[in-house]
């Protein structure tokens, strides 16, 4: 007995060895490629680096097409209005509800899948879903019709974004992800600006109709490049070995985000922003044709103009400062955009009121401005706040809130409410309900001062 102890003892010790042995190859090989990509990151001529900025393109021009497909709607709601004599709250839902309720739905469901399967196969089926749908938008000839068509483009898109979050979180390091994401959302005010500027020429000199077939077609051709040319990477490749686990099921990314109170009060602040940031988007147009007597041609120009240029110096100063004030303070991620809100609020409500369109042009830029400078630090932040194995899962849940009550909720309210006042304020009922709605700003500021003081606590590693 002594001796078959002994001898078991002798093979447990040599396992173990071997076992160490192995587990110290493997660190070296881990290490040894950690640092070969970390090389690449930091060398602007490293085949790493330039295929990753390509990889970032190719998911900014799928960005891009699904602001398009999303906010075509709005620079069209007039025509679109008048052809099958809708009210302002039923734009409301075509633009919010319509769209948000699969798109919300189905966000999680799919960005679990996407932790356990190919990102890029993912994106590539819903860039061709929500591009078919817009196509049959231009085929619509009543509300249900056109809802329905909405509907669908909500369910395609419901896959595009969480997935593009983990692929670039995946793609650049954590000093660049801030920076990274901004440039990624630059397809929002670039995509939204397109949508507006092509669906107004297009339904000035030809219809409302061919507009939305136009550029649901040109998204349908994009799809086989992103599968072609994007691979998919190691997920967690520039996280510690250790940080890689599965995919965990949702009831445990459930509990890790329960645990993370900064996670609610980023996802509540940016919806309540939300509310005014997507409502005018879609009512803007409607409110320059009410208020100013613009043109559709006019009105598309003028609202492409703020969109664009307002846009892209939002969300490139909201990366820059999120990766510069946040790498010595993690509650900036949070206090940045809080500031951001609070002074968008009034430039906005100036803009409103404003009797000169020149003038509002000016007064509008400034808070597009402002209201998109959330949107690199606080996306970085929420890739920061889970394990590695969980960033699509927590970006779906994220999206889901924000999406949810700034889209669905958001845009019908500003609608609701105007019909609402149409008997106090007549044709100017559009602009006093945006009025009112601005004092989301400052519930969001509020929210985000309160993620400030727990980030540091809640950051992940």
């Amino acid at each position: 007995m002594a001796e078959m102890a002994a001898g078991g003892e002798t093979r447990t010790t040599k396992a173990a060895a071997e076992a160490g042995a192995q587990a110290q190859v493997q660190s070296r090989v881990q290490a040894r490629v950690q640092a070969q990509v970390q090389s690449g990151a930091d060398d602007p001529a490293h085949p790493e680096r330039r295929y990753r900025y390509y990889v970032l393109f190719v998911l900014f021009l799928v960005y891009i097409f699904n602001f398009i497909d999303r906010q075509i709607i709005s620079i069209l709601a007039e025509p679109i209005k008048h052809e099958l004599g809708l009210t302002d709250s039923e734009l409301g839902w075509m633009g919010g509800w319509a769209f948000a309720l699969f798109y919300t739905a189905l966000g999680i469901p799919i960005a679990v899948l996407a932790d356990r399967s190919s990102r890029t196969w993912i994106i590539t089926i819903a860039l061709s879903v929500w591009s078919g749908f817009t196509m049959l938008c231009g085929a619509a000839n009543s509300f249900l019709t056109l809802f329905l068509c909405r509907l669908g483009v909500g369910v395609g898109e419901a896959g595009g974004v969480a997935p593009s979050y983990s692929l670039i979180a995946d793609y650049f390091p954590p000093g660049e992800r801030a920076r990274a994401l901004a440039v990624f959302s630059f397809g929002i005010p670039v995509g939204s600006a397109a949508g507006l500027l092509f669906g107004g020429l297009v339904a000035a000199y030809i219809d409302w109709r061919a507009a939305f077939v136009i550029v649901g077609a040109v998204g349908l051709l994009l799809a086989p490049l992103l599968k072609l040319t994007v691979r998919e990477p190691v997920r967690g490749r520039f996280d510690p070995p250790a940080a890689r686990p599965e995919a965990p099921p949702l009831r445990e990314v459930a509990r890790v985000l329960a645990g993370k109170s900064s996670f609610w009060f980023l996802a509540f602040g940016a919806s309540c922003s939300s509310i005014i940031g997507y409502g005018m988007l879609f009512w803007l147009g409607s409110l320059l044709s009410r208020t100013y007597g613009l043109g559709l041609v006019d009105r598309s120009l003028f609202f492409a103009a703020i969109v664009f240029f307002g846009g892209i110096v939002g969300v490139w100063l909201g990366g820059w400062l999120g990766d510069r004030l946040g790498a010595a303070n993690r509650g900036a991620y949070a206090a940045v955009p809080a500031a951001s809100f609070l002074l968008a609020a009034p430039f906005y409500a100036a803009g409103l009121l404003s009797p000169s369109l020149t003038v509002s042009f000016v007064l509008f830029l400034i808070p597009q401005a402002l209201a998109l400078i959330w949107l690199g630090p606080v996306l970085s932040a929420v890739q920061h706040l889970v394990p590695p194995a969980m960033r699509t899962t927590a970006s779906a849940v994220f999206l889901f809130v924000n999406n949810l009550i700034g889209i669905g909720f958001g845009i019908w309210f500003l609608g609701w409410m105007s019909d609402r006042l149409a008997a106090v304020y007549g044709d100017d009922s559009l602009r006093w309900s945006i009025l009112y709605g601005l004092g989301f700003y400052l519930l969001a500021a509020l929210l985000m001062l309160l993620a400030s003081r727990r980030l540091a606590r809640d950051w992940h590693g």
